[in-house]
Order: C-alpha cells, then sequence, then structure tokens
C-alpha cells in the first residue's frame, strides 16, 4: 500500500518538522525511536510494519546490535525481560 503525501503532509500528521522528514528520507539524519513512533502513529500503521522488510543478514557478523537483537528476540518474554535488566546493570557498573 502507497500513501502519496508530501513531506509536509507527513510532518504535519507526526507532530515533526518538514524539514527534519526530508532529512531522514534522504538518509542525512537518523531518526530517534521516538520520530519513527511518531511517524507510525501518523500514517496509521504498526511500529512493527515499518521494520518488517529489514534485512540484517548481510551484515550480521559485524552488526553487533543486529547480533543482540536476534538474541534477545529468541528469548520468551520473561527471559528478555531479565536480560535487559542484566543489560542495565552492567552498563549502569561501568
Amino acid at each position: 500500500m502507497q500513501i502519496k503525501l508530501s513531506q509536509e503532509e507527513i510532518a504535519e500528521r507526526c507532530g515533526l518538522h518538514p524539514t527534519y522528514i526530508g532529512q531522514v528520507e534522504r538518509g542525512e539524519k537518523n531518526a530517534t525511536i521516538e520520530s519513527i513512533g511518531k511517524i507510525s502513529s501518523g500514517l496509521g500503521i504498526p511500529l512493527s510494519r515499518l521494520f518488517e522488510n529489514l534485512d540484517i543478514s548481510n551484515d550480521i557478523k559485524t552488526n553487533y546490535p543486529a547480533q543482540a537483537y536476534a538474541l534477545v528476540q529468541s528469548l520468551d518474554l520473561n527471559e528478555q525481560k531479565k536480560l535487559v535488566g542484566i543489560l542495565r546493570d552492567i552498563i549502569e557498573f561501568r
């Protein structure tokens, strides 16, 4: 499904600045997770849909965040919660 909107229309729907939308679209800025959430809501699509076609398999060996994500995704929800707590403890400790 394609939605034909201008950057200005997208920005207005999402509560973001049109310049920011353009910079993200051109790859000049990396969107924060907060902005991605606003874009998802503004477009009326689930957040997961924005990520469903990502292919991280090509660079998984050198993409440590992708490796961590894959490991966490393989766990059940309770294990995920525990792991996030452990990671927070490690980060705070260092």
